[in-house]
């Protein structure tokens, strides 16, 4: 088969689509779907891996600090 064939049947088919209800759907599907993730308070990937990366550091300093307190009951006389 001639892929020009094909190109020229793919591009009128794109411009068929292009003039019908189906690309004002996708337009307006689009701007809702911006509008209703811009209200939804999301956050980047980037943000959300920052996040966990300090959640961890906190909970490892959290398990420390335990260990820590649970030593000093144990023994009240031995200092920091």
């Amino acid at each position: 088969m001639n892929t020009t064939f094909i190109d020229d049947v793919v591009k009128r088919l794109g411009d068929m689509l292009a003039h019908t209800p189906a690309a004002d759907f996708e337009k307006n599907a689009r701007a809702l779907l911006t509008s209703l993730f811009a209200k939804a308070n999301l956050v980047t990937r980037e943000e959300f891996d920052v996040q966990k990366n300090v959640l961890a550091r906190t909970r490892e300093k959290l398990e420390m600090l335990e260990k820590k307190v649970a030593s000093l009951e144990q023994n009240p006389d031995q200092t920091a």
